[in-house]
């Protein structure tokens, strides 16, 4: 798609939605997170091999990824690598370690440095854990573009996930991880996530009631292709933005399984279409493929091609 044509659909998306909203802000501001994946930060081919993969964002490591020989090293690497800017227009993110590590701190002070999109916390539990971030983040002079990413990962977060949500304009996103969820609830990971659908479900309950973004967590067996697209299409149905994944062969097929389809597209065109001619015409009812079309049908159409000119945006600037 050329940048003309990438300019006309983003064009045809904010036009078409009412007031610019779109996606828990505006069509504007929205940014594709259908694939964020994990890079480990200790790992200096990794973050450069990162550069020409297709994820709509990155999330690099200081945590799981990184011994705790190689913390002070990664934590060097990854926010060089960040202020470096070599990412595109992708967002980039910083993992860093948790608030009850002896890294927290450092690797706090270092992000706010270095100007990610974001820093993404491990094991928020509270709205206190959020503040205490923000407040961090502030004292180290972060700049106000710097969101907060809370991982919410075990039952008192699953418990206080509106609180969470609804705790700082700073936070942006919630990042589920189930790995987590599952150990503290003794739970098996099985095909269909019964056991953490409650947990998911309260989650993203309280990321649109409070206009945040939310991502599903990983998919542990990189080699299982056919679980993996499973459980993306079960993360779309659920409502969930995107998916974090641990895996450069992730990144196409969650692509793939959080774009809207042709057929999506095509008919939420329709819809917008129908639905502007009826009120020109001063007709009250509308139908599209002999469907009775709501506000809600609308909006969510809307919705839909903004996405749709907002991912095409992110592919043509790369």
């Amino acid at each position: 798609m050329t940048a003309e044509e990438t300019a006309a659909k983003r064009a045809a998306a904010e036009k078409a939605t009412v007031g610019g909203t779109a996606v828990g802000g505006t069509a504007a501001d929205y940014r594709p997170r259908r694939s964020v994946l994990y890079m480990p930060g200790a790992n200096e081919r990794a973050l450069e091999k990162a550069k020409g993969l297709p994820a709509d964002a990155l999330i690099l490591d200081l945590e799981d990824a990184v011994a705790p020989a190689a913390k002070q090293d990664a934590r060097v690497r990854v926010c060089a690598a960040v202020a470096a800017g070599a990412y595109g227009r992708r967002e980039v993110a910083i993992r860093v370690n948790g608030r009850d590590t002896p890294w927290h701190a450092d690797d706090l002070r270092a992000a706010a440095q270095a100007g990610p999109d974001a820093v993404v916390v491990p094991k928020i539990g509270s709205p206190a854990d959020v503040h205490a971030v923000e407040r961090d983040l502030d004292a180290a002079g972060a700049s106000a573009r710097t969101r907060i990413w809370a991982m919410v990962e075990t039952p008192i977060a699953m418990l206080r996930a509106l609180e969470i949500a609804q705790s700082s304009p700073r936070l942006a996103v919630l990042v589920m991880g189930t790995n987590d969820l599952a150990n503290e609830l003794r739970a098996e990971h099985v095909p269909g996530r019964a056991p953490l659908l409650t947990g998911l479900g309260l989650c993203l309950l309280a990321a649109r009631a409070s206009g945040k973004a939310i991502l599903d967590g990983v998919y542990n067996d990189v080699r299982d292709a056919e679980g993996f697209a499973a459980e993306c299409r079960q993360g779309r149905e659920l409502g969930f933005d995107g998916k974090t994944l641990i895996h450069p062969g992730q990144v196409e097929p969650c692509n793939q399984a959080f774009s809207p389809s042709a057929e999506q597209l095509a008919e939420a065109a329709e819809i917008v279409r129908a639905w502007a001619e009826a009120a020109a015409a001063g007709r009250g009812v509308v139908t599209v493929n002999g469907r009775m079309i709501e506000n809600l049908h609308v909006d969510n159409a809307r919705r839909l091609l903004a996405v749709d000119a907002a991912i095409a945006e992110l592919a043509t600037a790369g």
